[in-house]
């Protein structure tokens, strides 16, 4: 019985923004991803090879990560190219609302 319950209901995997440390599902984080070739970029298929870190859709989160904890994340020293990609991203965000 236990067998079929697995088969039909799934686990949705669950990740923690490095920004504000809180645990989502997967599904409502954006990824951000160092390539094995060492790029950065945003992984808006979180399929991309290489290691991610997840964020939530909020600049005060991007900007947190920004100052540090997305570079431990990663495992990597943020260039200026991509720290200025990833910049770019965070201001096109929407402002976030007081609720």
């Amino acid at each position: 019985m236990s067998a079929a319950r697995t088969r039909t209901q799934r686990r949705e995997p669950r990740r923690t923004c490095v920004g504000c440390r809180e645990i989502l599902s997967k599904r409502s984080l954006i990824r951000v991803v160092r390539s094995p070739e060492g790029i950065i970029r945003v992984d808006s298929t979180s399929k991309m090879a290489g290691r991610g870190a997840y964020l939530h859709d909020r600049r005060s989160c991007w900007e947190k990560a920004l100052s540090g904890s997305l570079e431990r994340a990663l495992r990597v020293r943020l260039d200026e190219v991509a720290r200025a990609t990833l910049t770019e991203y965070m201001n096109e965000l929407p402002d976030e609302q007081n609720g």
